[in-house]
């Protein structure tokens, strides 16, 4: 089973796009919904993904996993030692979730008579994050944040968390 991840996805290549490094979150976001345990060669694997990414492109913005959208910053690396003799530098790949942005935030919070609170709840909601782990990050109780979700709701039309969501998406502001 697939486990979603928030963390980003990082890898490492020469500039040839031969895979140096990476992490297990890398493999996460560009294998969904394949399992990790079902790919017996990540290296491999990650190897050839990256290399049909950037087929007939110099550059990656953003992806798509699933439904997820992911931007792909580069950023020039020189690699030294290992045999690497190249004086072309090296790319570090950075895959991060593509978040709602703080403007568009402000925009529906203004749209829908939304709290700081409750749009503080709204923003971590975007980030995945249950209501337990919303009240660690807030610094108030799980139930406050069922509160606040619930609040949000009312004043959305929608019935549940996906609802806000959706709701979101669909609103032109």
């Amino acid at each position: 089973m697939f486990v979603a991840t928030a963390q980003p996805g990082l890898i490492v290549t020469d500039a040839a796009l031969k895979l140096h490094a990476f992490n297990t979150d890398a493999i996460q976001i560009l294998s969904f919904p394949q399992s990790l345990q079902k790919i017996p060669d990540p290296h491999a694997w990650l190897s050839e993904r990256v290399s049909r990414l950037f087929e007939r492109r110099t550059s990656v913005s953003q992806l798509q996993s699933g439904q997820r959208t992911y931007l792909c910053k580069s950023f020039p690396v020189k690699l030294d030692g290992a045999g690497h003799k190249s004086d072309r530098p090296g790319l570090v790949l950075l895959l991060e979730r593509k978040s709602i942005s703080m403007l568009s935030i402000d925009r529906i919070a203004e749209h829908f008579a939304l709290t700081d609170r409750e749009c503080e709840t709204v923003r971590l909601l975007f980030e995945g994050l249950s209501s337990k782990e919303i009240a660690a990050r807030m610094k108030i109780s799980h139930h406050t944040v069922n509160a606040f979700v619930r609040l949000v709701m009312v004043k959305m039309g929608v019935s549940s968390r996906s609802g806000i969501v959706g709701k979101i998406a669909r609103t032109e502001i």
